[in-house]
This record gives C-alpha cells, sequence and structure tokens, in this order.
C-alpha cells in the first residue's frame, strides 16, 4: 500500500473529509512521527506496534569493485517492531491472500 492508496481508501471511508483533507491529515500523521523519531522519541500504537531508532556503530567495510577497506560512519536508523494484535492478524491471514504489489 502506498500513501495514495492510504488517501484514497480513508477519503473513501470517510465521505465527509474530501480528498485534500484526507492527504494533509495522512501528511500531517506522517510528518510528526518523522519529526518524534529525528528528535530520539519512541512512537508507540496500540495494537499495531512501535517505532524507535537503533543506533548502529561504525565499522569498517568492503568496497566489492577494488576489496579496498571502507570505514563506514556511525548512524541512527529507524526500527520498527510490529505489536502483538498486528502480528496475529497478518498470521491469521491465508496463504493465498498475499500476492504482489
Amino acid at each position: 500500500m502506498t500513501r495514495s492508496d492510504l488517501v484514497a481508501l480513508l477519503a473513501e471511508r470517510f465521505a465527509q473529509l474530501t480528498q485534500r483533507d484526507t492527504e494533509f491529515a495522512v501528511k500531517t500523521i506522517l510528518d510528526a512521527m518523522s519529526d518524534a523519531l529525528a528528535r530520539g522519541h519512541r512512537i508507540e500504537i496500540r495494537g499495531f506496534g512501535s517505532f524507535s531508532i537503533n543506533h548502529r556503530p561504525p565499522r569498517v567495510g568492503r568496497n566489492p569493485r577494488s576489496g579496498e577497506q571502507v570505514v563506514i560512519p556511525e548512524k541512527l536508523v529507524p526500527h520498527f517492531k510490529p505489536g502483538k494484535a498486528l502480528r496475529e492478524s497478518v498470521d491469521a491471514q491465508p496463504a493465498a491472500a498475499t500476492t504482489a504489489d
């Protein structure tokens, strides 16, 4: 599902909202989540999951073409951990329902 798919689904489900209002709402929520993660906060949505930041320490890697060693700097990366309800609902879906995007 893409962002535009989500906007279309919400606009269809909530007829009182226009497409523009729905798009603004989705953008606002995603921006607020991105800002919270950028500030180092943890986001928890009960029944869905939690988003947090993981620290990846610096390490030495190799350039696949030349084999030369390259220093890879430390970085912070977002991490999603699904909640129990989401894991169970995904597991309960029949295998035939898993189709290509």
